[in-house]
């Protein structure tokens, strides 16, 4: 697992790169604000529940929740089944708003 911040991601985004995004909050915290992440909650990555996000475990994936507490974890749950490049936002989407605004 490597940290990405927000800055670096916003670059990335407007270079118009492939950013594979995935986001691990609930869908109650996913509805008030996201950022385009694929929405698997942290539950479904601690039982391993990960098959939607087979096809991104040789990329570069983006994983942000919250605050990044969570998001770290899930990471490192995704670096211990075979994912090669994980990035825990720092700061999560907290952040995100925080630097750039309310994203729905």
């Amino acid at each position: 697992m490597k940290v990405i911040n927000v800055d670096e991601l916003k670059q990335k985004l407007d270079r118009g790169e492939e950013v594979n995004l995935v986001d691990v909050r609930e869908p109650h915290e996913y509805e008030e604000a996201n950022i385009g992440g694929r929405l698997v909650p942290l539950g479904k990555v601690q039982t391993m529940q990960v098959d939607e996000l087979e096809d991104l475990k040789d990329k570069e994936v983006i994983v942000y929740c919250r605050s990044g507490r969570r998001s770290m974890m899930a990471c490192q749950m995704l670096d211990q089944v075979g994912f090669k490049d994980t990035y825990n936002l720092e700061g999560g989407i907290l952040a995100w708003i925080e630097k750039y605004g309310l994203t729905k």
